[in-house]
């Protein structure tokens, strides 16, 4: 929606709230009630004789989840959020405090789908309590913060408050329509990151085997999905495409695309004609995409099974080294 000519900023905002108050309902009422202001000056605004403030427009916007870059801004250019920039294991918790109260609002909404370009294995299946979800909290800390003296994974320890906002995002994940987009690298950057941290030193033989056991055991878990050709998961893949880890998840009342601009950093956009066209575009390369649910047991056991000879590789190199120190 845009402001046309004949239509000022008021009066578009005016009628986008229109669209989420039941007929029944007094225009004048429900501004008053959202605004703490009495009646007459509630008609007022809305007759166009006085104008909301800045901050009545942002509490009006944030009540009924309006999304402002959608409707104030200029064709051609969108207001994006960020999220927060990880530079300490604070900032970790805050990223995901932040990320899971966004999601929030869809936990209790129905019709929610999710979309996942997956260049990296997507991160509702590495967040947890498992031995994986921790390892990859450490990565991320240590590619994001960049220390010269890291500590061991072993002694690396995660805080109770990041497990709350983390039940979050996997509610939102689990209570969506869910269409991933996967293809032959999307689990090369995890594998690498195990093998990497213990050779450096910084990862026991013992916990590396653990990871590539996990990570077989998730392969199969989302195997084990597509085969069951639930209506609420819907794995591609694409042997074209080099995906990027977009997010877009929308229902019936909005939309939010989420675009990765760092490892973990994301701009955030609501604006409407940008999610129809990132909509459009997941659709598009789904068309070009092979399903997974709806392929035979052949071309599905293919794809997986060759992820998993990726990670008997990298077990592989894991025991070349341990023959070459002895």
């Amino acid at each position: 929606m845009r402001l046309s000519q004949n239509m000022n900023h008021q009066e578009l905002l005016l009628k986008t709230i229109r669209t989420y108050v039941s007929p029944s309902e007094s225009l004048n009422e429900v501004i008053a009630f959202v605004l703490n202001i009495s009646y007459d000056a509630a008609h007022r605004r809305v007759s166009g004789k006085s104008k909301f403030s800045i901050e009545e427009t942002i509490s009006l916007c944030n009540h009924y989840g309006i999304s402002m870059d959608a409707i104030f801004s200029a064709k051609n250019k969108v207001l994006v959020e960020k999220t927060t920039e990880v530079k300490s294991f604070d900032d970790m918790v805050t990223y995901f405090e932040q990320s899971a109260n966004y999601l929030k609002q869809y936990v209790t909404l129905d019709n929610t789908t999710l979309f996942y370009s997956a260049k990296d294995i997507p991160l509702f299946y590495t967040i947890g309590g498992s031995l994986l979800s921790k390892f990859k909290m450490y990565v991320w800390l240590n590619l994001l913060i960049g220390t010269e003296n890291q500590e061991a994974f072993e002694k690396f320890q995660l805080t109770q408050p990041l497990q709350e906002y983390v039940e979050v995002l996997k509610q939102v994940y689990e209570k969506a329509a869910v269409s991933e987009i996967w293809n032959d690298t999307t689990i090369n950057s995890t594998l690498q990151q195990i093998f990497y941290f213990y050779e450096s030193g910084l990862l026991t033989r013992n916990n590396a085997e653990l990871l590539y056991a996990e990570m077989n055991t998730l392969l199969q878990n989302v195997e084990d999905k597509c085969s069951l050709n639930q209506p609420n998961y819907h794995l591609y893949y694409n042997e074209l495409l080099i995906l990027n880890n977009n997010v877009l998840i929308a229902n019936d009342h909005k939309k939010t695309l989420f675009i990765p601009y760092t490892l973990l950093g994301y701009f955030i956009t609501e604006d409407l004609n940008t999610c129809v066209n990132a909509s459009d575009y997941y659709q598009h390369q789904i068309k070009n995409s092979k399903s997974l649910n709806l392929s035979g047991t052949r071309d599905r056991k293919l794809f997986f099974n060759k992820a998993h000879q990726k990670i008997d590789y990298y077990l592989q190199k894991l025991n070349f080294e341990i023959d070459i120190n002895y």
